[in-house]
């Protein structure tokens, strides 16, 4: 896997309830357009990264694509065919909690016309609901 940190505090850590609005990560920071997502959910390192490779083919170059999510929460299964008890499974996969709000990627370099078709693409992929936000400008 690509994605996936270096070090965990916790090896297995218990699903939760995801609650609320996004507070941090929100604002468009790093390029021109964001996209925001408008559920919650998790999403895996997989589709994070299917959605990077769709955006830079699209790009081709002339921008920059940020990501500002990251799959840091463990997700266990267990093995298939395995008896109830024993224990909770092995880690599986990896994903990002997303909270409604959270700015999930950024383009910098490109027109309103480019990043809406690019990020068209890469809502395909994505299992929440999303939209395409512009950098406010600063105070």
């Amino acid at each position: 896997m690509a994605l996936m940190p270096k070090r965990v505090k916790h090896r297995k850590s218990q699903r939760g309830r995801i609650k609320g609005n996004a507070t941090r990560g929100n604002t468009v920071a790093f390029g021109e357009w964001g996209l925001q997502s408008l559920d919650p959910g998790h999403i895996t390192a997989q589709t994070i990264e299917a959605c990077r490779i769709a955006a830079t083919q699209y790009v081709r170059g002339e921008g920059k694509l940020y990501i500002r999510i990251f799959p840091q929460k463990s997700v266990t299964s267990r093995p298939l065919e395995t008896r109830m008890g024993k224990g909770k499974g092995e880690p599986d996969h990896w994903v990002a909690v997303v909270k409604p709000g959270t700015v999930l990627f950024e383009l910098a370099g490109v027109s309103h016309e480019a990043a809406k078709r690019c990020f068209a693409r890469v809502a395909h992929k994505l299992p929440v609901n999303v939209r395409l936000v512009e950098r406010r400008p600063s105070v």
